[in-house]
Formats: C-alpha cells, structure tokens, sequence
C-alpha cells in the first residue's frame, strides 16, 4: 500500500534532464497547494461561514479542480502544459478575487506575487516576466475600476478573514519561494559539482597530455630508431647490388651495422669448407682487427655463441649474467656486456653468422632482431650470390678460353687445308695468294691482333678478327707513297673486316658441314657394303676395297686380324 502511494505521488522521470526538472516541480507544486487550497476551503466555510458555492469558494474548487488536472498531465508528460496551466490558473484566480474582494487593497491583487514565482518556477525568465507586465497592466485596470465605481471595497470587512487569506497567500509564497530558493541551490550544487568534475577532468586530461606526450616521444624515438634501422638495411641492399667481391663489402656492412646501431663491435663470420669451424672474415672494431690479424675461428659446438648458431641454425641471445657470463671472457672485447648471433641462411643451409655486441646490458630489443634478423639474410643472399658470380666469372673465362682455342684450331686447320690463303687487287686485276706468298707482317698482326693505326703512311692494316681471334688479314698500301688515311677511310675499312670476319666463318662452318655429311655418307655405305655380306673373308676384302677406293688410289690399306699373342 504504501509503495503504492509512493509511486502515485512520486514525479515522474525522463530522458530530458530540464523536462524531468520541472515534472517535479509540476507535481511538487499541485501535491502541495491541493491539500492547502482544501484546508483554505473549509476554514472559509466553517471558521469564516462563508456560503459553499460562493463566488470565492468556486474559484477555490476551481483552483483545486485545475490543479488535479495539472498533477495528472505532468504525471502522463505533458509537463509543459500542465505547468502553464497552473500558472494561467493562479494568475485568473488571483484576478478575479481582487474584482471581487476589493481591487487592488485585497489579498488577490497580491496574489499575483504568486503567479509570478510559479511562471519563474515553471515555465522559466521570459513567462515570468510576461506576467509581471501583464500583473501590472492589470493592477491599473483595477484601480480604473475602483475609480469609477466599478469596484469597491466591501463594507462588512474581516480582519480574520483577511488575515487568513493572506495567511494562506503567505504560504502559497513561502512554498514556491522555497521551490525556486532550492531549484537555485540544487543549479548551484549542480554547477559546482560540474566544476569539480571538470577541474578533475582538466587534471585527468592534464595527465592524459603528458602521458601522451611521453609515449609519442618514445614513440617518435623508436620510430626514428626504426627508420635508421631500415636505412641501414637499404643501405646494406645497395652496397650488396653494387659489389660482388666478398672481401670487399663485407668490411663496409660491418662498419655500417655498427655506426647506424651505436654497437661496440661487429663481426660477420663464414664457415670453412669442411663445416668444422666459424672464420671470422670481417669486423668493425679494434679487437676484431686483432682477432682478423691471427685468422680467428670457432669451432662448431656449444662453447661460443657463434659455434652455437652455426651449429644449430638458431638466433642466440646472451647477457652479462648466470651462465652466459662465460662467453664474454674474450681479452680482445673486454667491453661486452650483451651479445646476440644471427645465422647467415641460404636455402635452408647456414654459411655464416653476424655478431654483434653491447657495452650495455640487454641491449637489444624485438625490433633490432627482427631487423638485424632481415639484415642477416641480405647479408647471407650477398655472399651467395657473390660466390655464384666468381663461379660464374671463373667458368665464363673458362668457356671463352676453351671456345677461343677450339676457333683457334679449326681456323688454322681450315688455313693449312685451303690451297687459296687469300686475294689482292692491284687496281687492274685480282691476284690470288698460296702459302708461299705470306708475309711476316700477316704473322706478327696475328698475334699481336691491334690495328695499325699510323694515318700518315704508305700502308695500313687491318686483322680481321672473329670472336677475339685473328683470322686474317686486310692490307691497303698506297702506290703513292705516304698519305694521309682519313678516318671514313678507316672506319670503312674496319667495318668491312668485320663483316668479312663474320662471313668467313659462316662459310667454314658451311664447309665443315659439308664435310661431316660427305664422311657420314661414305661411311654409310661403306656399312651397307661391309654388311651386305656373311663370310669373314668377304668382309675383309669389301672392307679394304672400298677404304681404298674412298681414301685415293695412291694408298695401300692392309686388314689383318690379330689375337693378344701376336
């Protein structure tokens, strides 16, 4: 029951914080005043035997019947208009009292104090002070009609009477005052807890800021470390494109890990070709020279950090504490206080590791072994590549050797069977050359395979080389004496060696083609004739007629079986 009556009395709540204000004051205003409005009724009925439908106690019951209706629209949310209602009310109420108590020296027109507190209360500073103005205008209308006799005051006045509506005018003032006096207080108690809740926001936000401000300095150092980082990184990538020999870049990465990373000492190691020991083949630092000056290696076990990685294939870090103090006892780096070994990979093999060391302790963070463990695999991609270009370089000189040679041979095989070994042109006629009309100056220009390039002389010769070798020569003299050789002259020259060069070869490959299928034929048949008989005395005579008859006239060919006796 009781909770039941504290929910039917209790204001109602919505998502508006303003219009959730003035439903309270809404409910407050009509659960205060009916009861006080109803008490006035019956002191004017009983104590002031005023008559129960009396024009004043009608006004009362319509107060009262106004101010239910209001309490009931506030409660279903028409807060706006209840509360405009009950101002409206107080206001009429308050109007036609002093028309009929008296004008303006009765308790009525005083009322209107009321309507003003309720209008500030409700509905907020312009209603309020549109009912001053209108409370006003009226004031000097009941004074016109107090004037002219319209009104006046009544003749039979009750002091009691009097003194109880203004008792009640008193209380109706005392309960709105109250409600705006605590309405003020509350927006006052609001404003500084909201300043309290934002001085303590600023301080939170103050401390945000320099939180903030710290993680993006810390931030923007770790960037700024992270982009030296892949700086090195590319700029390692660079000196790899640009550098083939081992010997020379290795060095050059090694100085570079260790200026861009602020590391004491840096070392690239690179197995030996038995797989037994780790050679340290570059380094940045003074103990590592000296470490280079004595061929310094480690043996692939667990005794080193280096033997660990090159043996095991993993990255390995070790700090100056516990059991990883012993591996920093090398007198030629005394400083070491953080190491860390990657190995060097090239398709799933380990050739190789990088040291790197640190004066400081735990030295090394995830983003320079990620990027250290980026720079490694460069690293062991230079040195593969490198070994495969020496490779590369050492049987390319091979090959061109071989292949210079091999056209070495044919062409002097090819001069020593040509009856023709060239041609001149006097300027009338062709006269062709045998190997008896060669000259010293065709021997020495084919060695030496340079141009004579004397342009004021009485001759001037040309090798005509293929493939860098001299295959001949083109010999213009001057039937003058010495003359100026212009360069069109030579270039001209030059150019048809060439083309000459490329020509010739292309007819002696014509020509040992031509010989291959001629050997190939005769040695078919020879076949076909060797095997169209059966009888071993038959066979070896086919077998000398007809290498007889192929080889020449001029020869003796003799086919005589033997056993390991004879």
């Amino acid at each position: 029951m009781i909770n039941a009556l504290q929910k039917l009395f209790q204001p109602p709540i919505f998502e508006d914080e303003e219009k959730t204000r003035s439903a309270f004051y809404v409910n407050a205003v009509a659960l205060i005043n009916i009861p006080i409005l109803i008490l006035f009724l019956i002191i004017r009925i009983i104590v002031q035997h005023v008559e129960l439908f009396g024009t004043g106690n009608l006004v009362v019951m319509g107060l009262i019947t106004v101010m239910i209706t209001a309490w009931l629209l506030g409660k279903n949310g028409f807060v706006k208009i209840a509360a405009t209602i009950q101002v409206s009310v107080i206001w009429l109420a308050s109007t036609v009292l002093a028309l009929i108590g008296g004008g303006i020296r009765s308790t009525g027109y005083v009322s209107y104090f009321v309507a003003m507190l309720m209008a500030g209360l409700l509905l907020g500073l312009r209603p309020a002070i549109g009912i001053a103005i209108i409370s006003s205008l009226s004031g000097f209308g009941l004074a016109y009609a107090e004037k002219i006799g319209f009104i006046s005051y009544p003749a039979n006045f009750d002091p009691n009477g009097s003194a109880t509506e203004l008792t009640v005018l008193f209380a109706f003032s005392t309960v709105f005052m109250y409600l705006t006096i605590n309405s003020l207080q509350s927006a006052l108690k609001n404003s500084k807890e909201n300043a309290n809740e934002l001085e303590t926001s600023n301080r939170q936000l103050t401390s945000l800021r320099d939180a903030l401000e710290v993680r993006v300095q810390e931030r923007t150092a770790a960037l700024e470390r992270r982009a030296s980082q892949l700086q090195t990184v590319s700029s390692v990538a660079r000196t790899i494109a640009s550098v083939q020999n081992i010997d020379t870049f290795l060095p050059d990465i090694a100085k570079l890990v260790s200026d861009q990373f602020g590391f004491y000492h840096t070392g690239i190691f690179l197995l030996d070709e038995a797989n037994e020991f780790a050679v340290l083949r570059a380094s940045n630092s003074q103990g590592g020279a000296r470490m280079l000056e004595r061929q310094h290696k480690l043996r692939l076990d667990m005794n080193s950090i280096v033997g660990f990685v090159t043996s095991r294939g993993d990255p390995r870090i070790a700090l100056d504490v516990g059991t990883d103090a012993v591996f920093f006892n090398n007198p030629d780096l005394p400083e070491t206080r953080s190491e860390m070994a990657l190995p060097l990979r090239v398709g799933g093999r380990v050739i190789g590791a990088l040291d790197v060391q640190s004066t400081q302790p735990n030295a090394f963070s995830e983003g320079d072994i990620a990027t250290l463990a980026t720079l490694a695999d460069q690293v062991a991609i230079a040195i593969e590549n490198a070994r495969l270009f020496s490779e590369t370089r050492i049987a390319l000189s091979e090959s061109q050797e071989t292949f210079a040679s091999y056209i070495k041979q044919e062409w002097a095989d090819f001069a020593n069977q040509s009856r023709v070994t060239g041609y001149t042109f006097d300027g009338n006629r062709t006269i062709s050359l045998n190997k008896k009309d060669k000259r010293e100056k065709v021997k020495s220009l084919g060695k030496t395979g340079r141009l004579s390039l004397e342009q004021k002389s009485t001759e001037l010769t040309i090798p005509i080389k293929f493939r860098g070798q001299t295959v001949g020569v083109l010999d213009v003299k001057s039937k003058k004496g010495s003359r100026q050789w212009s360069q069109d002259e030579i270039t001209l020259l030059e150019a048809a060696a060439e083309r000459a060069a490329f020509a010739l070869e292309n007819a002696r490959l014509v020509e040992n083609a031509q010989s291959r299928a001629a050997r190939e034929r005769t040695i078919g048949e020879i076949s076909s004739k060797i095997g169209a008989v059966s009888d071993l005395d038959a066979i070896m005579q086919s077998a000398v007629e007809e290498l007889g008859r192929r080889i020449g006239s001029a020869t003796e060919v003799t086919f005589e079986l033997s056993n390991e006796e004879d």
